[in-house]
């Protein structure tokens, strides 16, 4: 039997690989736009359509994985990562990148689900905190990695370069899960049909729970996907821009796991997440109208971690163990959804104010929504049976 630490390093290569994949557009966007005379709007769209299959396949996707096994699931998840980046590589045509886009988005929300999943799996009640802040680091290190990292390949190797090293990484990814990933010894008991309905007061709370969690990603994507955009129009290069913005993933990478304790430490998670995601929202207004550009970016980085903890507790606060699996997958819907959306609506944002700035101000609202949803969640909760199963 392997460690669980050594299973959990594999399952964040592979989300870390995940978030590489879906931030290599973003990373280059100015020098990609030349290459497929694209505008903000169409570069937003190629972002966007990496979640798109999320929108249909987040629900069944625990299904998927019961049926087939996880493990097959997400090395299947990782080969269609490769297969769309390959298509990218190959072909500068709109429909072939929009092709390629999908085709990475299957595998992409495959890995997300099941993954998250089986990372439960081993540390269920053995520091599980800690381990989920961890998995779910690999997604800002990922996207810092590749804002420092791709405009500098992209320079000496041109965009075939970075989409190379992407599908080297996802490769990687692909050997180290076959190699090395297991289910842990515990069986898991099989559940009713019946039992694992949903009531519906949990499908609300549910609902508005993914919703805070995908209006906080939106925060969070409009700073990566248009920041460095907004940097180049202010004369920075792409390279320098991108390793600047990347300072905001790395310092997220600290306050994540900081945000969780401290919602812990202090029981009131709900003044965390409303405090945090208000101070975020600021932060990103002050980064898009204000001149400090650098001090500015090492603050975001400090707070924009510290709602993640506690937006993730709200799901298992409106589901049952018999739901959770049906939950997460409403919750991962919603989440993918508004992420197909968002990136499209800040390019049209961009093009309408003639400045990739501007997409932060959609970011900066999306976050103040947070603890108005907040609010709405509470008080769906308070119904009574929210977490019974509904029996037809």
């Amino acid at each position: 039997m392997r460690s669980r630490w050594t299973i959990l390093a594999v399952l964040f290569v592979a989300r870390a690989a995940m978030a590489v994949q879906f931030q290599s557009i973003a990373a280059i966007a100015p020098e990609l736009g030349k290459d497929l005379n694209a505008n903000l709007a169409d570069i937003g769209v190629l972002i966007g359509l990496y979640f798109a299959p999320g929108v249909v396949l987040a629900l069944p996707g625990g299904a998927i994985g019961r049926h087939f096994g996880d493990k097959a699931i997400v090395l299947a998840g990782l080969a269609l990562m490769l297969a769309g980046e390959i298509l990218l590589c190959v072909s500068s045509s709109w429909s072939v990148q929009i092709t390629g886009r999908l085709i990475s988005g299957v595998g992409g929300v495959l890995l997300n689900v099941l993954m998250t999943k089986m990372a439960v799996d081993w540390f269920a009640g053995r520091k599980i905190a800690t381990a989920m802040a961890i998995f779910i680091n690999s997604w800002p290190l990922g996207i810092a990695l590749t804002l420092m990292v791709l405009p500098l390949i992209q320079a000496d190797f041109g965009i075939a370069g970075t989409e190379i090293a992407v599908m080297a990484l996802i490769a990687a990814a692909l050997a180290l899960v076959g190699l090395f990933y297991q289910r842990p010894d515990q069986a898991v008991a099989p559940v009713a049909v019946e039992a694992s309905r949903l009531a519906k007061p949990a499908v609300w709370a549910v609902l508005l729970a993914g919703s805070i969690w995908a209006f906080y990603n939106v925060g969070f994507a409009m700073i990566f996907s248009f920041a460095p955009s907004m940097l180049v129009e202010r004369g920075w290069s792409t390279a320098a821009a991108g390793s600047a913005v990347s300072i905001v993933l790395w310092l997220a990478a600290l306050s994540v796991p900081i945000g969780g304790y401290l919602a812990d430490r202090t029981g009131n998670r709900n003044a965390m997440l409303t405090a945090s995601c208000l101070a975020f929202a600021a932060l990103v207004l002050v980064l898009w109208r204000g001149s400090e550009t650098l001090p500015t970016l090492v603050a975001l980085g400090l707070v924009c971690g510290l709602p993640a903890g506690a937006i993730m507790s709200l799901p298992t606060r409106a589901l049952a163990p018999s739901t959770r699996a049906l939950g997460m997958g409403l919750f991962y819907t919603v989440y993918y959804a508004t992420m197909l959306v968002a990136p499209w609506l800040g390019g049209k944002f961009a093009l309408w104010a003639g400045s990739a700035g501007a997409a932060l101000g959609l970011g900066s609202a999306a976050l103040v929504a947070c603890p108005i949803l907040l609010w709405e969640f509470e008080r769906r909760l308070l119904l009574p049976e929210r977490t019974v199963p509904q029996v037809n």
